[in-house]
């Protein structure tokens, strides 16, 4: 039932995106509207702040649609063709603004929660994963974000960062490597 829910979804996506391709910017509000919330995700974790995450994220879009007649079906999503203009703006936006990658995790804590020594504690350790993530490599910064952060699957962290599928997952388990050892050295 769920991979027919998915092709129905992926079909849908392939309808609309035809029809943006030749101009029906009703279908691009629908792609918009689709992969809006992903796109954000993804900028956000990047850049650590709302404001630039935003403007990023409306840039993202305005270059999509600008570019949308020269997009081609590839066995790629269309997602991952936005994640590709999200990488290429963040580059930009680094180069321009000279800063350093952030992650917010605080995002993921749970506004029900008032145990404050479990509030303290989870923000310790997300401050330490926070932190040794940041002195991984970009690449493996962004598989990891991507793979459990953003919960993208392997074909499209591939297909976004022009790499393989196996390319992908040696990336990932050399970071995941990488940041136990990062991990174990701050404990010390």
């Amino acid at each position: 039932m769920q991979g027919e829910k998915n092709n129905n979804a992926a079909s849908e996506i392939d309808l609309l995106v035809e029809k943006a391709t030749n101009g029906d910017a009703n279908a691009f509000g629908r792609l918009y509207d689709m992969h809006v919330d992903r796109v954000y995700r993804h900028v956000y974790y990047r850049v650590g702040n709302v404001a630039d995450a935003e403007d990023l994220t409306q840039q993202v879009f305005i270059k999509a649609w600008q570019a949308i007649h020269r997009y081609k079906k590839t066995a790629s999503p269309f997602l991952a063709w936005l994640i590709k203009i999200s990488h290429n703006l963040i580059v930009d936006f680094y180069r321009s603004k000279k800063a350093e990658t952030f992650l917010d995790f605080d995002m993921f804590a749970s506004k029900s929660d008032t145990d404050t020594e479990y509030l303290a504690e989870m923000h310790f350790d997300q401050q330490q994963i926070r932190q040794a993530i940041l002195e991984l490599p970009r690449d493996q910064q962004q598989v990891i974000m991507m793979r459990f952060i953003e919960g993208f699957p392997y074909s499209e962290i591939a297909s976004s960062l022009d790499k393989s599928e196996g390319a992908v997952r040696v990336i990932l388990h050399r970071s995941l490597k990488s940041l136990r050892k990062i991990l174990e050295k701050a404990k010390q």
